[in-house]
């Protein structure tokens, strides 16, 4: 094992930030073509929705499995701990 943590939650959140990714593309090229501020907003409000999405996926898998585990492996002031240093990106 490499060390690296990998969930299922993962491939999803993969997924979303490729969209977010291309979304983000897309608002590079229609800057520099001069689109529209009304059609630029609606992109980058697309690729926050697409980041937020696959931050909350991450986090609450977080929550539901690596925290749930440490609680169960007896660890609940590590759980605890780490619970809210995640929060803060909540």
């Amino acid at each position: 094992m490499d060390g690296s943590i990998r969930h299922v939650s993962h491939a999803d959140a993969v997924k979303r930030l490729r969209r977010a990714e291309g979304h983000l593309r897309s608002v590079i090229v229609m800057i520099e073509e001069g689109r529209p501020c009304l059609d630029l907003a609606q992109q980058l409000a697309a690729v926050e929705k697409a980041i937020t999405a696959a931050k909350r996926a991450m986090i609450q898998n977080h929550i539901d499995h690596c925290l749930d585990r440490a609680v169960a492996d007896g660890r609940a002031e590590d759980a605890l701990a780490e619970f809210r240093e995640i929060a803060k990106y909540l």
